[in-house]
């Protein structure tokens, strides 16, 4: 049976009238007339009693017309549960974030495309960047923002967002804050506190070694808000991304000589079909100004 013959009855249902019901249904009453009969052949047995009176439900259509209500109704839930996915209504996106990205580097983009999408649900995990290379070869995460310094695993597809130096974090009143930029050999005997988490940590390591620079370190910890509390609070002096200094109090200078960078990108899983909320999230970050 077809969609339109089970609407085409219900509107006789309603008015047990076939030239109101086509008139309901924006057919010609003969197009009705012969969708419902060809729904009655199928069904084996007449919905309604024509004659010159005019029409009565069957017994057998009363038997039958709860059904084909639960199937209209059933079908008009799943086309509106498709077209809320489509426009993003309750879509969720699982996106992956390297913990050592600042958040507030996010929250003007974030605030912009919910404003653009009111429906879409962002689910943000935090992660080191092999960890969310894991999950997205896993499936497990449609996207991720990371920054991976050897380069991310062939299988994942990359798109470039910002660039962002690294800088020496260092508290109020160090030495640091008489100079317009620190070379890594004026950071030389420096209490240093590790950020465990960051990916860059070999690089720096073949730098230092390769200056003959000694930085003690004297703690170290995954949790980038704890390390930048405690260089804010004079403990020793650290290395950080540009933009994920937000500490209150923290003071920065560009580390130079060498300089080293980051490029923070998009990634996601290279032949796999993004959702539509993830790709409304893929194009709106895509053209994002990071300023």
């Amino acid at each position: 049976m077809e969609l339109h013959e089970i609407r085409y009855a219900l509107a006789v249902f309603k008015t047990l009238n076939f030239t109101r019901a086509a008139e309901q249904s924006f057919v010609t009453t003969p197009a009705l007339s012969r969708a419902v009969k060809k729904l009655e052949e199928e069904l084996g047995a007449p919905l309604f009693q024509r004659d010159t009176t005019g029409v009565a439900v069957t017994d057998f259509g009363r038997l039958v017309r709860p059904h084909l209500e639960q199937v209209m109704a059933e079908m008009s839930a799943t086309k509106l549960a498709a077209r809320g996915f489509l426009q993003l209504d309750n879509a969720p996106v699982s996106v992956g974030v390297m913990c050592t990205i600042g958040a507030a580097r996010f929250l003007a983009f974030l605030a912009q495309f919910r404003l653009d999408h009111p429906g879409a649900r962002i689910h943000l995990v935090e992660g080191s960047a092999d960890h969310l290379a894991e999950q997205l070869l896993g499936r497990k995460l449609e996207l991720a923002v990371m920054a991976q310094p050897e380069g991310p695993d062939a299988r994942i597809r990359r798109r470039a967002l910002y660039r962002e130096r690294f800088v020496v974090a260092f508290p109020p009143g160090h030495r640091f804050e008489a100079l317009d930029e620190v070379t890594l050999t004026e950071a030389a005997g420096e209490q240093h506190l590790l950020r465990a988490s960051c990916e860059y940590n070999g690089q720096f390591t073949d730098l230092l070694e390769a200056r003959g620079v000694q930085l003690p370190i004297v703690f170290r910890s995954e949790r980038e808000d704890w390390i930048q509390t405690m260089v804010a609070g004079g403990f020793g002096v650290s290395f950080v991304p540009e933009y994920s200094a937000t500490i209150a109090g923290l003071r920065t200078r560009p580390l130079v000589d060498p300089a080293v960078e980051r490029e923070v990108a998009l990634g996601w899983l290279d032949g796999a079909a993004l959702s539509p909320t993830a790709k409304a999230f893929h194009d709106a970050i895509a053209v994002w100004d990071w300023g």
